[in-house]
C-alpha cells in the first residue's frame, strides 16, 4: 500500500520534480559561470590579488564626526615567498592546511578532520576551510556566511588552485592575512611584533604568528590575550612536529625561547576609546573580524562627542579631588531611555592610566549597594505585595542565621512608609520586603529589566537586596531607563548605522522595546526617587537638579563602591565611583562621591531641552493618607499628604481607625475611579514634617555626609 502511494505522489509530481532538478542543474552551472565571468581579471596575476587588500573601519559620531579608526594597514609591505622563512611557512600549513600540497583547493578530508579536531579540547581549533579557500574568501568573496558564497569560494579555489602553483598561493596567503594590530602579510607582522623582517622569524615566533590568525585582536600576543597566544603556539609546535617539519628536540627549545616584543606605542586614536572598543567588539560579533578587517566600513554611533568630552572630563577632574580619599578611578555611562542609544561612555578616569586606565567599568561587575533597592521594591509594587504607603517595620532583627541587620548609622526608626524607606534608602524595611516575595521573584523582574548578570537564587542571602550581587554599571542604567520610558525597556546600543565602502547601508538600528514593568509601577518608583522633599534631610540638595529627575545612590560595605544612577523621561546617567582592585575608599559614598559627577553630566546633556515630567497613568489613583501610618485621611491635615496608589490597593481604613490593615483589593468605588480623583498634590511639593513616631535621621542610612568637593 506504501508503495502504492509512492507511486502515485510521484506521478503526480513527476513533472515538478523533475523541473526543480533541472533548474538545481543549471543554477549549479550558471554559478561558477557567472562567478569565473566576473573575477576572471582579479585571476589574472599574483598582482590583481594581492591588491584587494584591506580598507579598515572608520567610526563616527551621531553628528558624523570621525573620531576612531580600526584595521587601517600600517604598511601594506609585501615580500616573495623566497623571503618567509620555512618555519613560518610550515607551521602556517601544519595549523590551517595539512593537506595543501596534495588536494586541488579543496580538501574533503581536510573538512573531516577539521570537524573531528574542533570537539576534541587538546587540539588547535580547525575551520574546513583550505589555504586556498581562504585566500579566495580574503581578497576576493565577502566574508558572509551563506551557501552561495561557499559555493562561489570552492569553485574559485578550484580555479586558483589550477592558474597558481602551490608556492604562489602559500605567498599570496602570508600576504593578505591580517595578523592583528593593523598587520596585513607576515612581513608587516614580523615588524609589528618583533621589529623583524619575515625572512628573519625564528620558529617560535613564526608559531607564534600563525596562533594568532584565527582571532587576531583577542590572541594578540602585545594587547590581547598573550596567555592565550602562547597556549597556542605549542599546540602548533605540537602539530609541526607530528607532521615531522621539527623534530622534537627543535620544538622542546621553541616553546622555551624567550620572545622579545617590538615596544608597544600607543594609538593615535585617544577618543572614546572604551566606547569604540565595544562598537569593535560588536562589529566582530555581528560579522567576523576577517570581514570587518577588510570591509572599510563606515560606522555611524551613537555616541555625542562633545558631551563625551564633557564626561570624560567630569570624571578625571573629580578622580583628582577625591585621591585623597583613596580613590583612584571613575566611570559614567549616559542612554536614551527612549531609543537605547548610548550617548557617552567613559569606561575609566584616565585611559593612558597603566593600572586602571584600559579596564571598562561600565561593563565590569560590581556591587551596586542601595541602587538596587528600587527593583526590590519594584518588583513587590509589580505583585500588589506593598504601596508606597505601606508600614514597613524598622526595628532590631535577629535572623536564624544570626545576621542581624542594621541601617548605617545605627538607628532605627520603628515604622516607616515605603516611600520614606525607599527615598531615605533605609536597609532593614527592604529586607522585610525581600522576605514577603523572595529572591527568585527579584532576580526573575531583574531579568526583565536587562539585568542578566545575576545567577542562581541559592548564591544569594539577604543582603542580595542591599545590592551584594554584582551587576554592570550598564546594565544599572538599562533598568533604570525601563522606569524613565514607562516601564518599556530598550536595550543599550552602540551602532546606528553602517555603511559599505560604496556607501550602501547594509545595517541601521531599529530600536525593539519590550514591556518590562508596568507603566504604573514605573510611575510609582520615579515618584518616590524624584521626590527632592522626601530626601531633602538625608541627601540635603546634593541630588537635586534644576529639573525634576529621579535618583538612587548606592554605596557598598567599607566604601569599596559609589554609585548614583538617575534619569528624566530622556535622559538616564549612571556613574561609579571607586577601585578597580575593589579595595576601600575613605568614606566615599554615592552622594559625595559618584553625585556631583552625575549632576555635572546631566545639567550639561539636559541644558536648552524641553523640561519634562513623569507622565501619570490613568490607572494611578490618588489619596490623602497619614505620614505616621499611611491610612487614609479623613481631612487634609499638616500630617497628611497626597499619594498616589495602583487600582485596586487604596488603603481601607482611616488614620483614626487603629492599627493599618490590608488595603483595599477590589476594585475602586466610582468616587475613586480615575476620572474622579483630583488632581494630586505630590509628595515632593508638600514639606515634609517630622513623624510623631519615626524620628528624622540626621545623617544617611548608608553615607557619612561630608562636605562635597
Amino acid at each position: 500500500m506504501i508503495t502504492t502511494i509512492i507511486k502515485e505522489l510521484y506521478h503526480t509530481f513527476k513533472k515538478p520534480i523533475q523541473i526543480g532538478i533541472l533548474l538545481g542543474i543549471g543554477l549549479l552551472i550558471l554559478i561558477p559561470l557567472v562567478t569565473y565571468l566576473f573575477f576572471v581579471r582579479d585571476l589574472s596575476s599574483k598582482e590583481n590579488i594581492l591588491s584587494r587588500k584591506s580598507a579598515g573601519v572608520i567610526l563616527l559620531d551621531r553628528n558624523e564626526k570621525p573620531f576612531f579608526t580600526f584595521y587601517q594597514a600600517k604598511q601594506q609591505n609585501t615580500v616573495p615567498i623566497t623571503k618567509i622563512t620555512k618555519d613560518m611557512q610550515e607551521a602556517v600549513i601544519s595549523a590551517e592546511d595539512r593537506d595543501f600540497y596534495n588536494h586541488r583547493g579543496f580538501s574533503v578530508s581536510g573538512f573531516g578532520r577539521a570537524f573531528l579536531t574542533n570537539i576534541r579540547e587538546d587540539e588547535v581549533s580547525q575551520g574546513g576551510s583550505t589555504i586556498t579557500q581562504q585566500l579566495v574568501k580574503n581578497t576576493l568573496l565577502s566574508q558572509d556566511k551563506s551557501y552561495l558564497r561557499k559555493y562561489q569560494e570552492l569553485f574559485l579555489a578550484i580555479e586558483v588552485d589550477r592558474r597558481f602553483s602551490k608556492e604562489d598561493i602559500l605567498e599570496m596567503y602570508l600576504n593578505t592575512s591580517y595578523f592583528g594590530e593593523g598587520a596585513y602579510g607576515v612581513e608587516d607582522a614580523a615588524k609589528t611584533y618583533f621589529s623583524k623582517k619575515a625572512s628573519e622569524l625564528s620558529l617560535a615566533e613564526s608559531a607564534l604568528l600563525t596562533a594568532v590568525l584565527p582571532a587576531p585582536s583577542a590572541l594578540s600576543p602585545l594587547t590581547g590575550n598573550r596567555d592565550r597566544a602562547f597556549e597556542r603556539q605549542k599546540l602548533i609546535l605540537k602539530l609541526m612536529e607530528q607532521e615531522e617539519f621539527i623534530t622534537a628536540e627543535e620544538r622542546r627549545e621553541a616553546e622555551s625561547e624567550e620572545v622579545a616584543f617590538n615596544p608597544t606605542t600607543e594609538d593615535q586614536n585617544v577618543k572614546a576609546p572604551h566606547f569604540a572598543l565595544m562598537v569593535k567588539d560588536e562589529l566582530i560579533k555581528k560579522y567576523g573580524e576577517q570581514r570587518v578587517a577588510r570591509s572599510g566600513y563606515t560606522v555611524k554611533t551613537t555616541i555625542d562627542l562633545e558631551d563625551q568630552e564633557f564626561a570624560e572630563t567630569a570624571v578625571a577632574n573629580q578622580v583628582t579631588r577625591l585621591s585623597r580619599n583613596k580613590v583612584t578611578n571613575a566611570a559614567a555611562v549616559g542612554i536614551d531611555p527612549q531609543t537605547g542609544e548610548v550617548l557617552i561612555l567613559v569606561g575609566s578616569h584616565d585611559w593612558f592610566n597603566e593600572e586602571n586606565g584600559k579596564i571598562n567599568m561600565v561593563i565590569r561587575p560590581r556591587q551596586p549597594g542601595s541602587s538596587f533597592k528600587p527593583l526590590v521594591y519594584a518588583a513587590a509594587l509589580e505583585d500588589r505585595s506593598i504601596t508606597a504607603a505601606t508600614q514597613l517595620e524598622d526595628k532590631p532583627i535577629t535572623y536564624p542565621d544570626g545576621y542581624k541587620p542594621k541601617n548605617y548609622d545605627g538607628k532605627f526608626r520603628n515604622e516607616v512608609l515605603v516611600r520614606f524607606a525607599l527615598a531615605n534608602s533605609l536597609n532593614i524595611p527592604v529586607l522585610h520586603v525581600l522576605e514577603k516575595i523572595g529572591i527568585p521573584e527579584v532576580i526573575s523582574f531583574a531579568e526583565k529589566m536587562g539585568i542578566t548578570s545575576l545567577k542562581n537564587p541559592d548564591d544569594y542571602g539577604l543582603s542580595f537586596a542591599l545590592g551584594a550581587a554584582e551587576v554592570p554599571l550598564i546594565e544599572m542604567a538599562s533598568a533604570f531607563g525601563a522606569f524613565a520610558n514607562e516601564g518599556n525597556l530598550i536595550k543599550p546600543t552602540t551602532i546606528l548605522d553602517i555603511k559599505d565602502k560604496r556607501g550602501n547601508v547594509i545595517f541601521s538600528h531599529v530600536p525593539s522595546e519590550d514591556q518590562a514593568v508596568s507603566h504604573e509601577v514605573a510611575f510609582l518608583i520615579s515618584s518616590i526617587l524624584s521626590d527632592n522633599a522626601a530626601r531633602a534631610d538625608v541627601f540635603g540638595g546634593s541630588l537635586t537638579l534644576s529639573r525634576q529627575a529621579a535618583v538612587k545612590t548606592g554605596t557598598t560595605e567599607d566604601y569599596r563602591d559609589a554609585l548614583t544612577v538617575g534619569y528624566t523621561p530622556s535622559l538616564v546617567v549612571g556613574v561609579w565611583v571607586g577601585n578597580n582592585d575593589n579595595s576601600p575608599m575613605d568614606s566615599i559614598a554615592g552622594s559625595s562621591g559618584a553625585a556631583p559627577i552625575w549632576r555635572t553630566i546631566m545639567e550639561r546633556m539636559l541644558a536648552g531641552t524641553p523640561v519634562e515630567r513623569f507622565r501619570q497613568p490613568t490607572g494611578v489613583l490618588t489619596t490623602q493618607v497619614c505620614r505616621e501610618n499611611g491610612l487614609r485621611a479623613e481631612v487634609a491635615t499638616s500630617s497628611a499628604y497626597s499619594e498616589f496608589f495602583l487600582p485596586g490597593t487604596l488603603p481601607r481604613r482611616t488614620c483614626t481607625e487603629g492599627s493599618p490593615t490590608p488595603f483595599v483589593t477590589e476594585t475602586p468605588t466610582p468616587t475613586q475611579s480615575p476620572e474622579n480623583t483630583p488632581t494630586p498634590t505630590p509628595f515632593v511639593e508638600s514639606p515634609t514634617p517630622t513623624p510623631t513616631s519615626t524620628p528624622v535621621p540626621s545623617i544617611s542610612p548608608e553615607v557619612t555626609i561630608i562636605p562635597l568637593p
